[in-house]
């Protein structure tokens, strides 16, 4: 069994992520392009399950080798003790993720880690177990490159992003992890000292479910299941995880700071509300239905974190909808947004620092503002940046 966990990552999340994972573990994290090395046991496992914001999965690495084909990679899973992690009557699933590898099908080299799997267990117990694709007991990642591959069992299960909480999304959903992100990149971790937290196009309410939960001290994880119970190295800590849950869920505690929400749109607000309070957190936040091209400060200073709507939503009251993604590229109904957006910022937030994530690299011409700061994030497949302004009284200048 090779050492370490390897967590998984948005791109660009890599050095936020090895500082997050050293907070909760103690132990030195190592970046690498997509994510971070870890040395850890079960319970380190479990700990970084319940406790990260930032990584995509937990992952546990088996076996790594060179490989030429789909034979090859049945050959070094056939090396695996597959009946130290499952029993035939339990069930699995092999996900598999490739960079520039010379295979063919995907489908076929993770049917052919399926075949290594129930062919061992057939060898050993007589019986094989099944394919479960929705929620499987032993979920399998193989990652393959040009000539590598390395077997992991996902300890997650659904991916981390999945808080729990989410049901009401939104077009186009903030996952939860790149959220917590942003707050990271921004250095707001929920202190009274951090000052209060801004979202004012809030759409299904991420940004902010994030930013209270971690100024009521909530653990991303505590409302959600994950693999490594099913699975039988992780049954002799049981006990330790049950404590796990319930220090975290004893450390729960009134907000620290205030966090202040609000969309132009009463629907997202409404979905907003309803994520915020399946999250735990609707006390801890104020929501309100408002244009943020007009609304004044909710509080005398504090941190405006978004990332900024286009299409529908950004049409101000009264003036019809926007054609969805027009305007990134600096014209149309962006442009007119954002510069009107940064016309109320000069004029009723100085002394504010801004935060907004966006693909467009030409952002601070649209909003005649000097961005201090631009962090590199990646959205999904969308390189974008996270721009920090930082705001002066009737200046065309942050």
């Amino acid at each position: 069994m090779m050492p370490g966990l390897f967590l998984p990552c948005a791109g660009g999340v890599e050095a936020l992520l090895a500082d997050e994972v050293q907070r909760i573990t103690g132990t030195t994290a190592e970046a690498t392009r997509g994510g971070v090395w870890v040395e850890g046991d079960a319970r380190t496992a479990m700990r970084l399950n319940l406790e990260s914001r930032l990584a995509t999965r937990v992952l546990w690495p088996l076996i790594d080798g060179y490989y030429r084909d789909e034979h090859d990679l049945y050959e070094l899973a056939r090396r695996v003790p597959w009946g130290e992690w499952i029993s035939p009557a339990q069930t699995l699933r092999v996900d598999v993720s490739a960079q520039r590898s010379p295979l063919q099908s995907l489908n076929f080299a993770a049917l052919r880690i399926k075949d290594a799997v129930c062919d061992t267990l057939r060898e050993q117990t007589g019986e094989r177990p099944s394919v479960d694709t929705r929620r499987p007991d032993l979920p399998i990642a193989l990652f393959v490159g040009p000539e590598h591959a390395t077997l992991y069992v996902d300890t997650s299960g659904e991916a981390l992003f999945k808080r729990g909480w989410r049901e009401d999304t939104g077009e186009a959903p903030l996952k939860e992890t790149l959220a917590a992100a942003m707050l990271a990149a921004a250095g707001w971790q929920g202190r009274a000292e951090d000052g209060p937290l801004f979202d004012p196009c809030c759409g299904a309410g991420t940004i902010a479910v994030e930013a209270a939960q971690m100024a009521c001290g909530i653990a991303p994880g505590g409302q959600r299941r994950f693999a490594f119970e099913r699975l039988l190295p992780f049954r002799a800590h049981m006990a330790a995880w049950r404590e796990m849950q319930q220090a975290a869920q004893a450390r729960v505690h009134a907000p620290a700071v205030a966090v202040y929400a609000g969309d132009v749109s009463f629907r997202m607000t409404d979905f907003a509300t309803r994520n915020a309070e399946r999250a735990g957190v609707l006390q801890a936040i104020d929501f309100k239905t408002a244009d943020a091209l007009q609304r004044p400060p909710p509080a005398e200073r504090g941190v405006i974190l978004m990332n900024p709507p286009y299409g529908e939503r950004i049409a101000p009251k009264g003036q019809g909808t926007a054609t969805a993604r027009e305007g990134f590229e600096g014209g149309g109904s962006s442009a007119e947004f954002f510069g009107a957006l940064a016309a109320n910022w000069k004029r009723q937030y100085p002394g504010w620092t801004a935060w907004l994530l966006s693909p467009d690299m030409k952002l601070p011409g649209l909003m005649r503002l000097k961005e201090s700061r631009r962090v590199p994030m990646w959205n999904g497949p969308i390189e974008c940046r996270l721009f920090r302004f930082d705001l002066v009284a009737g200046t065309h200048r942050g």
